[in-house]
């Protein structure tokens, strides 16, 4: 798969502070348009806020009219996104979302909305 054949997302976020104000933003390319999304919250941490730019960068593509098949590459600086989504989700949801350690996984309600948005098409993490 070449990325120029799917659609492209550069997703990131941030805090000041953690917790902190913080903000995420999101490049999302679909064929020749590309759209760009953000937003702020006053009281968050970095992890959040990475983990909402990958959400709503996938909402937006999922109100658009897409081929199942069609690839989505995901380029993000967060390996926290990119090792949740693609490994620890797995066994999080298998251990009723504990950890390892049988501790409460923090963030939970974004990833389980990160991993539901994500069934059913083909996304690579970068």
């Amino acid at each position: 798969m070449k990325d120029k054949n799917g659609i492209i997302i550069f997703a990131d976020g941030s805090s000041l502070g953690n917790p902190g104000p913080g903000g995420w933003g999101a490049i999302v390319k679909i064929e020749s348009q590309v759209t760009e999304l953000g937003g702020a919250l006053k009281h968050t941490t970095n992890n959040r806020m990475e983990l909402t730019a990958a959400i709503k960068a996938l909402e937006f593509i999922s109100f658009h009219k897409i081929k199942k098949d069609q690839p989505i590459f995901v380029y993000t600086d967060s390996a926290y996104v990119i090792n949740g989504i693609t490994k620890w989700v797995y066994g999080w949801q298998k251990n009723n979302w504990k950890t390892s350690k049988k501790e409460a996984v923090i963030n939970q309600e974004l990833w389980e909305e990160l991993f539901a948005i994500t069934r059913g098409v083909s996304v690579s993490w970068k």
